[in-house]
């Protein structure tokens, strides 16, 4: 385990050939998306706009990734019917595609026989992970870093177990 935690940035920037992305709760607090979350739950607009303050960095990120050669995969395994915030996520995800990213949604009920690992992850080139820790209320609860080669494996393999079952963005209709 490595102590110190990088920023997505010097995460991302260090990507050789794949970082890939598992997410499986049905919803986060995030306190950078609060404020975009409130006025999309009452009014139904969500910020699609890459250029946007909210989307510019990240999208910037991906895309310089992405043009380096280096595939860039999230999944989302989540339950049905979805929730609010799932559906939020849903409404924005072109703009992670947009970017270079492939995104994947899993319904919970077909990753019943995968062996996942307990948090969110990134995994970088099949042997740096970054799990992502949130408290019950879904707030960040800050990253930890693990590069123990069986704990890469058991990612690598919950990851590519759920891409393979996942429905691609564009075909996924939300429940």
């Amino acid at each position: 385990m490595r102590s110190k935690v990088p920023s997505f940035v010097e995460l991302l920037d260090g990507a050789q050939h794949s970082a890939v992305h598992l997410e499986m709760r049905d919803a986060y607090g995030v306190v950078n998306e609060a404020e975009d979350f409130a006025q999309w739950k009452r009014t139904g607009e969500r910020d699609v706009d890459p250029a946007s303050a909210y989307w510019a960095p990240w999208v910037e990120l991906i895309r310089r990734t992405v043009g380096r050669g280096v595939s860039v995969r999230r999944a989302r395994i989540v339950s049905e019917p979805v929730s609010d915030y799932i559906r939020y996520e849903h409404a924005a995800t072109r703009v992670n595609i947009a970017a270079g990213e492939q995104v994947r949604w899993l319904p919970r009920r077909r990753a019943s026989d995968i062996a996942l690992p307990g948090n969110d992850f990134w995994l970088i080139d099949d042997r740096v992970i970054r799990w992502n820790h949130f408290t019950g209320e879904g707030a960040s609860g800050g990253g930890e870093m693990n590069e123990e080669p069986a704990v890469a494996k058991l990612c690598s393999q919950a990851f590519e177990a759920a891409w393979a079952r996942a429905v691609p963005h564009q075909e996924y209709e939300i429940h």
